[in-house]
C-alpha cells in the first residue's frame, strides 16, 4: 500500500525550488558581470556566487550564453512590464510621462541596476538573432514613451521627439557606470530633473 508521499512530494518540492534557485543564479551572474565583465565569469564561479554547485547550474541553464540572455530578458521585461502598468492606471499625459520616467529611474537605479549595466553593457554578445528581437522590444519601449509625449510637445517633429526620449532615457541610464556616491533617493530626484528637462517637459 503506498503512503502517496515519497515518490509525488520530491518532483513537487524540486518545482517549487527551481524558480528561487533560477533567480539566486541570475542575481549571481549580474552581480559578477557588472563588476568584472561576463566574459571573464566562470559557470563554477556563478554557482559558487549563488550557493549552488557549479553542476547545479547546469540544471537551470544550458550555457553562460542562455544565463546571458536569460538576464538581458528580464532586465527587458522589468521595464516592458513597468510600461504597461503606467499605461494601464492612466492619468492625464503629463502624469503618464512623469510616472514612465520614474519607473525607468526605479529600475535602473534602485531595483535592478547590476542587471542592467549586463544589459548594457554585453548586449553586443548575444546571437544576432536574439540581438534583434531585444532591439525591435527596445524600439516598442520608446515607442511607448513618445506616444505619451506627443500631445505634450505638439512643436516638435515625429522625428524630434524620439531624438527627446532616447535623450531622456539615456540620461538616465548614463548611470550605469558611473558611481558617483550620491545617495539613491537623491540621485533619483537629480535624474528626474534631467529626465525631463531632456523631453522638455515639467515634472508633474
Amino acid at each position: 500500500m503506498s503512503t502517496g508521499t515519497s515518490r509525488t512530494d520530491a518532483p513537487e518540492r524540486r518545482r517549487r525550488r527551481d524558480p528561487e534557485r533560477r533567480e539566486r543564479i541570475l542575481a549571481a551572474a549580474a552581480r559578477l558581470a557588472a563588476s568584472r565583465g561576463f566574459h571573464t565569469v566562470g559557470m563554477a564561479e556563478i554557482g559558487a556566487e549563488a550557493g549552488i554547485v557549479g553542476s547545479g547550474v547546469y540544471r537551470h541553464f544550458d550555457s553562460k550564453d542562455a544565463i546571458l540572455l536569460a538576464l538581458l530578458d528580464r532586465g527587458m521585461s522589468r521595464l516592458e512590464e513597468g510600461a504597461a502598468d503606467v499605461l494601464a492606471r492612466g492619468g492625464s499625459d503629463h502624469e503618464v510621462l512623469s510616472a514612465l520616467v520614474r519607473d525607468h529611474i526605479a529600475v535602473v537605479v534602485v531595483e535592478n541596476r547590476a542587471e542592467m549595466a549586463v544589459y548594457h553593457r554585453e548586449v553586443h554578445m548575444l546571437p544576432e538573432e536574439d540581438r534583434r528581437s531585444l532591439r525591435r522590444r527596445q524600439r516598442h519601449y520608446v515607442e511607448d514613451w513618445v506616444h505619451v509625449l506627443t500631445p505634450l510637445r505638439r512643436d516638435l517633429a515625429d522625428s524630434e521627439l524620439r531624438v527627446a526620449v532616447h535623450a531622456a532615457v539615456g540620461a538616465i541610464q548614463s548611470t550605469l557606470f558611473y558611481r558617483s556616491g550620491i545617495p539613491a533617493e537623491r540621485l533619483s530626484e537629480q535624474l528626474d530633473r534631467s529626465a525631463h528637462a531632456c523631453l522638455g517637459v515639467e515634472p508633474h
